[in-house]
């Protein structure tokens, strides 16, 4: 499988949002734009 250069970087973009929202007292406005990002990277990397 050939991975492009901007769906590797949106893998790991996805991967540290992950960890960001794994964190412990995160705002909830914060975790709210966090999931929304997360999902959007999902839907384009084909993972939904």
């Amino acid at each position: 499988m050939e991975v492009t250069c901007s769906e590797h970087r949106a893998t790991l973009l996805l991967l540290a949002l992950k960890r960001k929202l794994a964190e412990d007292g995160l705002d909830p406005d914060e975790r709210a734009r966090l999931e929304g990002e997360a999902a959007r990277l999902e839907s384009e990397l084909g993972m939904n």
